[in-house]
């Protein structure tokens, strides 16, 4: 059952299939817990929407592992900053299991075929669409005004060769994709496009950001007085050198 298991008669009934619910998460009080501190950021997790909506979009076969503890161990993954999932095969399971509040977390190929479950379909681009969409309407006056901006994201894996990005800090040219941030005035994200090949920000704008605000923007001024004055606008870009283009504009 690998090491840390502890909760037997739950693994042994997902392993024949006659677990009818993924076990749910029950967390205990323990000490000197390695990351321990990455625990203080699940209050703002689940505020922000990362359990609220997900079960609309995603759908898992029966196993010990429900989808609620499959996105936060994403989520904490991310938070301590491991540069891939295979990180997690030198990591201690039964202590990884503290944090996520079960006995151990999965096996790196386990997660790897749940992950593979949650993104055959369109649903993780639903899902993002619908939290964008709320964080939007719960802040509509941080919304009015965006803030865009490119990142390159190096790739740190073997399983896929991504093509080559100048990588400006490292002054390489690295396996990366870029992330294209839309975040609020005061810096909170509130979307994230990534681009394997980039085709350059102002593509991206035209093709994938505006099409998306046009959806989830809040109705700042109506379509009446959007027709009475022609220079009125319903939201603000902010973009640095690389969007600037006459014709976009």
């Amino acid at each position: 059952m690998g090491m840390g298991a502890q909760n037997s008669e739950a693994r042994l009934a997902a392993s024949i299939g006659k677990l009818d619910e993924p076990v749910a998460p029950d967390f205990q009080a323990v000490q000197d817990v390695p990351k321990g501190g990455v625990l203080f950021a699940l209050p703002v997790l689940l505020v922000s929407g990362l359990l609220k909506t997900s079960e609309n979009f995603f759908k898992l076969r029966k196993g010990y592992y429900g989808l609620d503890s499959l996105l936060i161990i994403l989520a904490f993954t991310a938070l301590v900053r491991l540069k891939s999932i295979e990180s997690l095969r030198y990591s201690a399971p039964g202590e990884w299991g503290k944090l996520i509040g079960l006995d151990r977390i999965p096996e790196v190929r386990t997660l790897r075929r749940k992950i593979k479950q949650l993104t055959q379909d369109d649903g993780s681009r639903q899902w993002s669409e619908a939290l964008c969409k709320e964080w939007m309407q719960s802040a509509p006056e941080q919304a009015s005004i965006l803030y865009i901006d490119g990142h390159v994201r190096v790739y740190n894996g073997q399983q896929t060769k991504l093509p080559r990005h100048h990588v400006a800090r490292q002054k390489l040219c690295l396996r990366a994709t870029t992330d294209y941030w839309v975040n609020a005035m005061d810096g909170q994200p509130f979307m994230v496009i990534n681009k394997a090949v980039d085709p350059g920000m102002i593509k991206v704008i035209e093709n994938d950001i505006l099409p998306q605000l046009e959806k989830a923007l809040p109705d700042f001024v109506s379509a009446e007085e959007l027709a009475a004055d022609p220079l009125l606008h319903r939201f603000t870009l902010v973009c640095d050198r690389e969007s600037y283009s006459p014709p976009l504009f």
